[in-house]
C-alpha cells in the first residue's frame, strides 16, 4: 500500500511540473547591447529606416542609422528585415487578479466589498504567476495597468512590468490613478414577471454623484487643515488627486457621464481620464477644451446606440485624433484575455489612423496617459529598453510574430502554456 501511495504522489508531482509554465523572468543584462538592421518604428510617428538602437545597462543610449557597434564585448541582435516597436501598454486591465474570470472564485482578486474605496491598491493583489501574462508578452505587450473593480470608488491602479517574480519586482509606477466606475442613467426594466416599476435611473444616478461629490468636498475640507484630531484614510487616500501625483480615471461611456466627468475637473481641479468613452466621438472638441485624454475600452464591439453607425467603433479613434485628443487604445475582451490590443489599433488603423497614429495608441500615448512617458512609450534615448521585435507588421495578425521582447533591457522569454502544449503535441504524434 504505501508503494501504491508512493507511486500516486510521484505521478500527481509529475502531472503538477508538467502543468505549470517552465518560464523564469529573465535576470538583468549589464552593458552594451545592439539592435541593428531593423526599421525602427519610433512611436512617435517618426520610422527609421535599416536602423541601429544602441542600449547600455537597460537605458537607450543612441537610436539612428550608422551607429557603429564594437567588434567585441557586446551583445547584438540582427533584425534584418524585421521591424522594431516599443513595448505595447495595456492601459486598464484585470490582468493578475483575474485568471479565469467568474467561473473560478478562488482564482479572482479583483474587486472589495463597499461602495467608496478609495485606499484599495491593486498592485498588491498582482499575482506574477498568471498563465495569462506569458501569452500577452509573446504577443508584444510588455507593461499593463493594474485596475480594480467594483463598487463606485474602487480603489487606484499601478503600472506593471510583465516579467517579473514578485509584485515588488513587478511595479514600474505605483498607484498612479484612482478609479470611479460612473453611475448609469439608462433604465434596465426587471426581467421578472410582476416586480415593481424600476426606480427612476435619472434620479437614481444623480443621487448617486451627490454622494460622489459629497464625499470629495469633505475630503478637501479635510486635506486642507494642517493638523487632524483622528486619520481619516478614505480622504488620505485621495490626497494624490488634489495635489495632482494621480488622476482620476472616470468609468463610462456615455455622454452625460462625460459631462459629469468634465464638472469634476472644474470643481475639484482634477486631472480626469475617460475609460470605455465609447460615446466621447459626440463631444471630442468639449474633451479637448477640458484637456480629458480618453482610452477607448473596446474596439471590436456592437455600436452603442442604434443610432451610431454600424462601424462607429471601429472609427471613433480616428474622430478623436481628428479633434486632437490624447487618446489610447485598450482591450477588455475577457474571452481572448486582451491580447489582441495590437490587432484593435490594426483595426483603427484601417478606419481613419494611420500606422503609425495607430501604434502611437497603445504605446506612447498610453504612457503619456498613465504619467510613464518619461521612462517608455517610445524608443528614444535616456528611456526604457521596453522594445519588440516583429517578423511583420505588428499591427496585422497575419504577420505579426513576435522573436524577440526586451524589458529595461532584458530578453524576455516568448514560450508560454500554449507554446508548451504546442511543442508537446507536435513531438508526441511525430510532426516535429
Amino acid at each position: 500500500m504505501k508503494k501504491l501511495l508512493s507511486i500516486l504522489s510521484v505521478s500527481l508531482f509529475c502531472f503538477a511540473a508538467h502543468a505549470q509554465d517552465d518560464i523564469y523572468p529573465a535576470k538583468e543584462y549589464k552593458g552594451l547591447l545592439f539592435i541593428t538592421n531593423g526599421t525602427i518604428h519610433v512611436g512617435n510617428g517618426q520610422v527609421i529606416e535599416n536602423g541601429t538602437i544602441k542600449i547600455e545597462n537597460g537605458k537607450i543610449v543612441q537610436v539612428g542609422q550608422n551607429i557603429p557597434v564594437p567588434a567585441d564585448n557586446v551583445k547584438v541582435i540582427q533584425a534584418n528585415g524585421q521591424q522594431i516597436y516599443p513595448g505595447l501598454i495595456l492601459p486598464v486591465t484585470d490582468l493578475g487578479l483575474k485568471e479565469i474570470a467568474a467561473s473560478v472564485r478562488g482564482s479572482n482578486d479583483f474587486q472589495e466589498l463597499g461602495d467608496l474605496n478609495p485606499g484599495i491598491r491593486s498592485i498588491v493583489a498582482y499575482n506574477t504567476d498568471s498563465k495569462i501574462i506569458n501569452t500577452l508578452k509573446a504577443n508584444g505587450i510588455l507593461l499593463a495597468g493594474i485596475t480594480p473593480q467594483g463598487g463606485t470608488i474602487s480603489g487606484s491602479s499601478s503600472i506593471v512590468q510583465l516579467d517579473a517574480w514578485n509584485w515588488e519586482d513587478a511595479a514600474y509606477k505605483m498607484d498612479a490613478a484612482i478609479h470611479l466606475n460612473m453611475p448609469t442613467f439608462i433604465a434596465r426594466p426587471s426581467r421578472v414577471p410582476g416586480s415593481p416599476p424600476a426606480v427612476d435611473p435619472t434620479k437614481e444616478s444623480l443621487n448617486k454623484i451627490q454622494e460622489i461629490k459629497s464625499f470629495f468636498r469633505q475630503a478637501k475640507a479635510y486635506l486642507q487643515e494642517s493638523l487632524h484630531k483622528e486619520s481619516n484614510l478614505k480622504f488620505e487616500s485621495v490626497r494624490g488627486l488634489f495635489d495632482k501625483k494621480q488622476k482620476l480615471f472616470v468609468h463610462g461611456n456615455q455622454v452625460k457621464q462625460m459631462l459629469i466627468a468634465i464638472d469634476f475637473v472644474k470643481e475639484f481641479g482634477f486631472d480626469v481620464v475617460i475609460v470605455g468613452g465609447s460615446e466621447s466621438f459626440l463631444i471630442a472638441n468639449l474633451l479637448k477644451q477640458n484637456n480629458i485624454a480618453v482610452i477607448l475600452d473596446e474596439e471590436h464591439a456592437l455600436p452603442a446606440t442604434e443610432d451610431d453607425d454600424v462601424d462607429q467603433p471601429y472609427k471613433t479613434a480616428a474622430q478623436l485624433q481628428h479633434a486632437d485628443v490624447l487618446f489610447a487604445l485598450n482591450d477588455t475582451h475577457e474571452e481572448s484575455r486582451f491580447r489582441n490590443l495590437m490587432f484593435n489599433a490594426g483595426t483603427a488603423a484601417a478606419y481613419g489612423l494611420t500606422k503609425e497614429q495607430a501604434l502611437q495608441a497603445i504605446t506612447l500615448n498610453s504612457a503619456k496617459i498613465l504619467g510613464i512617458d518619461d521612462r517608455t512609450g517610445s524608443i528614444e534615448a535616456g528611456k526604457d529598453a521596453n522594445i519588440v521585435i516583429s517578423k511583420g507588421d505588428i499591427l496585422d495578425m497575419r504577420s505579426s510574430i513576435i522573436t524577440h521582447a526586451f524589458i529595461q533591457g532584458r530578453e524576455v522569454s516568448l514560450e508560454n502554456k500554449q507554446t508548451q502544449l504546442y511543442e508537446r503535441y507536435m513531438n508526441k504524434y511525430g510532426l516535429k
